[in-house]
């Protein structure tokens, strides 16, 4: 047995002992209710309290696993408008750009696909994100690293990453930002809260974001629409409800479907300038996505609540697109085909959550439980369409110029209908075994259904297990905690492979120890944690099924190992950081260095300082740092080559100024460095980051 399973039921021994010392019996007592408040200071990069590791209102230090959060400040200051960018932000997280308007997210070397919004979580259908979602409707973002299947419901050991989405406030708030930036962008954001009645009993918060801007990729431009309305009614002294709706829209001119060949026919760099595009002129993707959600909390008297929620998501994509395929040959650069396509896709999603959690008091001492019961359906429908023979020969200079002529005719229609039906079971309790330590236990049990068919493929399926989840905390002293947990991995995978079928589900196990503290009167967090991670059958691409218009995959076994080390919070009057450092090495099952295409080290870090003696000024920076990658690919010859990115570092600087009451003017400058760098060797194809880039944004706050 593992050493932390032999300390896990130890510790579950000594409860047990515990309770029959005392003559244990189960009290629901009535306790007295005591307002706290989570909001933080407006400056703070500090982590509140969150339920996005078990359900249970745990803040970092009670919370045995690495956590981040991505502060509203740490938004507002750094102008952080899509939750791309608040990701690159956030430590241990990779952000896989493997197109313009597609995106795939890792941490600790394998990919993201547990996400929520207020602890209430719908797996992405295809694994990434398309378009280009924007931040103006969420307070902050949570991250959990590290397996996470008793709230997501499956063990991906990578992270969960949940939405805060902002909520009414009783009092009067209202903030309109004027941004302009590089490459003619022009950004209005504008947000409104308050009370809707005289009482102060029904409350109302609206959210308006619109941006459209150039980019410095060649014939690349986006608008975006956001929108994001919510009401909260208190129907009693105990009981609230809130309704609330978000409209997420993105219409991109000429994006890159499947982006630059990186390498030619010897397997050497192709050295294009970072705006180069294999876009066509007449190509579009649009991507728009409604999420409605209903909400209803009840407190008992006990301390107790109840919260029920339903949701209901709409996404819709619709795109004429050309893909560029083959090589480049060395010496004459020409060899590449074009392949373009219509694409029409839409996807349904009810998700159905109750939850029930308080305390309870055992063999003498307080604990806390927490039940739940969740319900996911999801359907999609998506039609494709490609030209005659699917792919031609182009010119070079063609491609690149975007001059490929759009088609007159489509032919070959085919596409996917199928649904996707998710039932589980939780539940957690953090049992106090002492003053000093804490045992969180929990588990999920989990049934998933498919039926339907993909591209004339059948994807019926059903997969079930249950996840187990253990954790340690010992309380060191009044700063600092260690910690241990233990999850097993259960993830249904949505990559197929070459058969054009669904991979079987991954498994496996996760470990992780920690050291956690609390330091200058509870103002900064510190953090450190060592993690272990077996998988098996983990999806690997093995590139583009011209058939399918998909990404095709194989399954892959890996042993993960590494350490992280975070900081947050107000490190000297008036000084606020973010940041960690993570270092993870990943094994093949020959032992051979995995997934080279994520880095080993990474490091991320922002800083803030108000100066005292101008406190209506504020300057800061932000690095983001990580060592070279690489990918092997094969080349016509049947030889292998290799695709490198050096290590390289981006910087960008921060400073605003509150020149008259309710006013203020923020400039913010990226890649500072004006580093070249490809964002991401995920897939075999990629693009170069933006260069040095600027914007300037007026603020009004009342």
């Amino acid at each position: 047995m593992p050493p932390l399973a032999v300390a896990l039921v130890a510790a579950c021994s000594f409860s047990s002992a515990l309770a029959e010392e005392e003559s244990g019996q189960l009290e629901l007592d009535a306790l007295t209710v005591t307002a706290s408040s989570e909001a933080s200071a407006p400056d703070s990069y500090q982590a509140p309290p969150s339920r996005a590791s078990t359900g249970l209102k745990l803040t970092p230090r009670q919370t045995p696993q690495a956590m981040s959060t991505v502060s509203r400040a740490q938004i507002e200051d750094f102008r952080l408008t899509s939750i791309n960018e608040a990701l690159k932000f956030t430590p241990g997280v990779t952000v896989e750009s493997v197109e313009t308007d597609r995106t795939y997210f890792t941490s600790r070397g394998f990919d993201i696909t547990n996400f929520q919004f207020d602890g209430v979580g719908i797996p992405f259908t295809w694994g990434g994100q398309e378009g280009s979602p924007d931040l103006a409707p969420f307070e902050r973002i949570e991250v959990v690293r590290g397996a996470n299947g008793l709230m997501s419901g499956s063990g991906n050991p990578s992270a969960t990453v949940n939405f805060v989405r902002k909520r009414p406030t009783a009092d009067p708030l209202a903030r309109i930002d004027l941004t302009a930036g590089s490459w003619d962008k022009r950004r209005i954001e504008a947000d409104v809260s308050g009370a809707l009645s005289d009482a102060g009993n029904v409350r109302g918060r609206a959210v308006y974001a619109h941006e459209k801007g150039n980019s410095y990729l060649d014939r690349y431009a986006l608008e975006k629409h956001v929108f994001y309305g919510v009401l909260e009614a208190d129907l009693g002294e105990a009981t609230v409800f809130s309704l609330g709706h978000t409209l997420n829209e993105s219409q991109a001119d000429s994006p890159m479907w499947g982006a630059l060949p990186l390498f030619d026919s010897l397997g050497r760099s192709t050295h294009l300038s970072r705006s180069t595009s294999t876009a066509a002129d007449w190509a579009w993707w649009n991507n728009q996505e409604g999420r409605t959600f209903a909400e209803l909390t009840h407190s008992f008297a006990n301390d107790w609540q109840a919260r029920g929620t339903l949701t209901y998501v709409k996404k819709e994509s619709d795109s004429a697109l050309f893909y560029v395929l083959g090589t480049p040959d060395a010496a004459t650069g020409q060899g590449l085909s074009g392949y373009p396509s219509l694409y029409e896709g839409e996807t349904r999603q009810w998700l159905a959550d109750l939850s029930l959690s308080g305390p309870f008091r055992l063999a003498g001492r307080e604990h806390e439980l927490m039940l739940g019961a969740n319900w996911y359906k999801s359907e999609v429908e998506d039609l494709s369409f490609y030209i005659p023979g699917f792919f031609v020969p182009v010119p070079t200079k063609d491609i690149y110029a975007g001059d490929f002529p759009k088609p007159a005719s489509w032919v070959n229609p085919d596409g996917a209908e199928y649904e996707d039906r998710q039932k589980s079971f939780y539940t957690a309790a953090r049992l106090s075994l002492s003053d000093a330590l804490s045992l969180v236990l929990g588990a999920r049990a989990i049934k998933l259904e498919t039926s339907g068919q993909s591209y004339g493929v059948d994807r019926a399926r059903e997969d079930d297990d249950i996840l187990p989840y253990a954790g340690l905390v010992y309380d060191l002293n009044e700063q600092f905690s260690v910690y241990a947990s233990y999850t097993e991995i259960f993830n249904p995978q949505k990559e197929m492979g070459a058969d054009l079928r669904r991979l079987d589900p991954i498994e496996g196990e996760n470990y992780e120890v920690g050291i956690k503290g609390e330091l200058f009167d509870g103002r900064l967090n510190v953090a450190a944690a060592v993690f272990r991670t077996k998988q098996s059958n983990v999806a690997e691409s093995l590139g583009f099924d011209l058939g399918s218009g998909q990404q095709i995959y194989e399954g892959v076994d890996y042993l993960s190992e590494g350490y992280e080390l975070e900081v947050s919070g107000e490190l000297l009057p008036d000084l606020q950081v973010m940041g960690g450092y993570t270092f993870v090495d990943i094994q093949n099952a020959d032992h051979s260095h995995g997934r080279t295409y994520a880095p080993k080290h990474l490091l991320r870090a922002s800083t803030v300082y108000r100066l005292p003696q101008l406190p209506q000024l504020k300057v800061g920076a932000n690095l983001s740092w990580q060592d070279d990658i690489h990918r092997e690919v094969g080349l016509p010859d049947g030889s292998t080559g290799r695709v490198e990115q050096d290590a390289y570092a981006l910087v960008g600087l921060m400073a605003s100024y509150d020149f008259a009451p309710n006013w203020s003017l923020a400039a913010n400058l990226n890649n500072l460095t004006n580093e070249k760098y490809i964002t991401s060797l995920y897939w075999d194809q990629s693009f170069y980051g933006a260069p040095r880039n600027a914007s300037l944004t007026l603020s009004w706050k009342y």
